[in-house]
């Protein structure tokens, strides 16, 4: 189920702020911070992950043409905050959500009943 564009212009102003002051205790919310391909700024968006044996997979919900997703593929690093801990992240790999299944190491069942069925980004931790 791929989430419509308007909704995500929702999320940016109203839903995301409250992502962000929740993710500490949410089982798999964090913050994915990025560097925009274009303007070089820093960015933190906050998503649900999920962590797998060497880093982390993120379910993609509004599409391939999110600036978030272009920009991790463009730089081909991040940054995982979640949980107190943060990781940098590499080697990003658009899989489709069956093929990151398995990796998934926590919050199996989250995983598999998530909506967003388009496509994951795994990333390794460096």
């Amino acid at each position: 189920m791929r989430v419509p564009r308007a909704v995500a212009a929702f999320n940016r102003r109203v839903t995301n702020p409250l992502a962000m002051a929740l993710g500490g205790w949410a089982p798999t919310i964090g913050t994915l911070e990025h560097v925009g391909r274009k303007s070089g700024k820093r960015y933190r968006t906050p998503l649900n992950i999920f962590d797998t044996a060497d880093g982390y997979a993120i379910l993609i919900g509004y599409g391939l043409e999110s600036s978030w997703v272009k920009n991790v593929m463009a730089g081909g690093r991040a940054t995982v905050h979640k949980h107190g801990k943060t990781v940098a992240v590499g080697d990003p790999r658009l899989v489709s959500k069956a093929e990151a299944e398995p990796l998934v190491t926590s919050a199996r069942l989250l995983y598999r009943l998530h909506p967003y069925n388009e496509a994951a980004l795994v990333l390794t931790a460096s």
